[in-house]
Formats: C-alpha cells, structure tokens, sequence
C-alpha cells in the first residue's frame, strides 16, 4: 500500500492509497488483500464458479496489455534484487554501474520496477540513455514505480508479469535478493533446465553473497541426485561488471545467428541446444 501526500503542502498528513490496476483506492474504498489472493483463494461459498471465468478476460487483459507495450522493445536485459537495499549500500551503486553498462551495449533493462536494486539498474540505464522498463505488482504493501522507470506497467498477476520477464529478455541478472529474488532465480532456471525456453544466461552478481547457495546446489542437490552435475553449468557467479556485458554480448550474438521465432523466448528450444559441459558455475572475474 502507498501513501499519497494530502492537506496542505508540507505534506504533513498522508492517506492510505491502493492501486489496483490503472484504478486508484483512497480510505474505505481500499479492500483488504489483492487480486492474487482473491484468486488463488478456495475457501467461502461456491459462487466462485461464477466469478472465474470473468477473471480469466482480467488475465488475458494483462497478457494483452503486456504483449502490446513490449512488443517493439529492443533486445532487453531482465535484473532482479532486493527493494530493501539502501541507496548508499554498494550493492546499489552495482545495480546503478550494471544498468548503465547494458544500455551502453545497446539493451533495454527491465526490472520489477520497485526501489532498491531495481531503482538501481533502471536509474543506471535511463542515465546512460538507455530504455528503462519497469513491471510493476500488485501486494499488500505496494510501491510505486520508481522515478526512473520510462516504460512502466503495473500487474495483478504475478503469472503474467512472470511472463513478460521471460518473453523479452535476453538475459537473466541477479543481484543479491530475498524471496521474490529467489523465485526468479529458480524460474529462469527452471525453464532453461526443463527446455521451455531458448536458452540465455543466467548470472549471479555477488560471489560472497551467491557463493553459499552455489555450494548448497553442488554440495546437496548433486550427490542426491535431484539435479545432474552438467546444470550447474545453467549459471554464472561473478563480481566483475565487464564479464556480465561480454557474457551476454557473446550469447545474443550467437543467439542471432539462429533461425527466429515470432514467440521470442518463450519457445521450445533447437533441438541441438548444448546442454554445456562441466560440473560447477562458471566462476568468472571472482
């Protein structure tokens, strides 16, 4: 939930504010939980059945709205990080020195749109010139897009937002994060693990931060054999900001030397798609 300023113009005095879609709540009007929760939510009357199949022209809205604003988006970068870090934490100027350096390759940068990590890679792109998205979602505790957002959008639906992350992206960056970086994280791995999208990179910003999970991975889930040795290979742990733009550089390229597909990344992939050798992440610039 945001809060607006209202009364005089100290802004002494804030209101409650709720955004739902492009439709603005203030004081009793705002419901409690949101629209996520209201749909995956079984319990109450069966009238349910009756309310669903209007949610599904809702859902298909959001694809629609979200298809046709990033439709003619150029090669773009997804990065993700948490919303709580500080803008003087140096995890923030990596986000901002991140941000710039895609935009100066030439990709658009595309964030959830929030602060933090977020602000920072979208302020590093639009000082740089570059095009900055943000993809915003409604929680309980919404923010509003940041200041250095130029395309923005706002979801009800994490499944759709989750959507376009994919579809129009090149890359997958990661910047130290809680939960909601996590699930991104292990989405993007998911698909390219599962082959349910063209595979891209994905890269893990912060060696000391990542390091720990990566040891977990390669420590625990490979002897258990819940995952095979050669998926450790799906990911990169770096510290060094020019390894990140050559990496992707070099995949985008080899990427366009291949035939193109009108659904971008949200394709079954060539069937002779390397798997990668090894065992472990690239450790590169660490």
């Amino acid at each position: 939930m945001t809060y607006a300023d209202a009364g005089d113009s100290s802004g002494a005095r804030s209101l409650p504010e709720r955004h739902r879609g492009p439709v603005v709540l203030r004081r009793g009007q705002i419901e409690p939980g949101t629209t996520d929760e209201r749909l995956l939510d079984s319990r109450g009357p069966s009238d349910w059945v009756h309310t669903d199949p209007w949610r599904v022209l809702r859902i298909q809205s959001e694809f629609v709205e979200g298809f046709g604003l990033l439709a003619e988006l150029p090669r773009a970068v997804s990065v993700f990080g948490s919303a709580r870090t500080p803008r003087d934490h140096p995890e923030y100027a990596v986000g901002r020195e991140l941000g710039g350096a895609l935009a100066r390759a030439g990709f658009a940068i595309i964030t959830g749109g929030g602060p933090g990590v977020m602000e920072a890679a979208n302020r590093g792109a639009s000082e740089a010139g570059g095009i900055s998205v943000g993809l915003g979602i409604e929680l309980p505790f919404e923010q509003r897009l940041n200041d250095w957002v130029d395309i923005g959008l706002n979801f009800r639906y994490f499944f759709a937002r989750k959507t376009m992350f994919v579809k129009y992206a090149r890359a997958f960056v990661i910047l130290p994060g809680g939960f909601g970086t996590l699930d991104e994280l292990f989405e993007a791995l998911t698909l390219v693990q599962t082959r349910k999208v063209t595979r891209f990179p994905v890269i893990l910003v912060g060696v000391s931060y990542w390091s720990g999970l990566v040891d977990w991975i390669r420590g625990t889930l490979v002897p258990a054999g819940k995952i095979g040795a050669t998926d450790l290979e799906l990911l990169t742990l770096t510290d060094d900001i020019d390894t990140i733009v050559k990496i992707i550089v070099e995949a985008d390229a080899q990427r366009s030397d291949e035939p193109s597909d009108a659904d971008g990344g949200l394709l079954e992939p060539y069937d002779d798609a390397p798997p990668g050798p090894g065992g472990k992440p690239r450790d590169d610039g660490s």
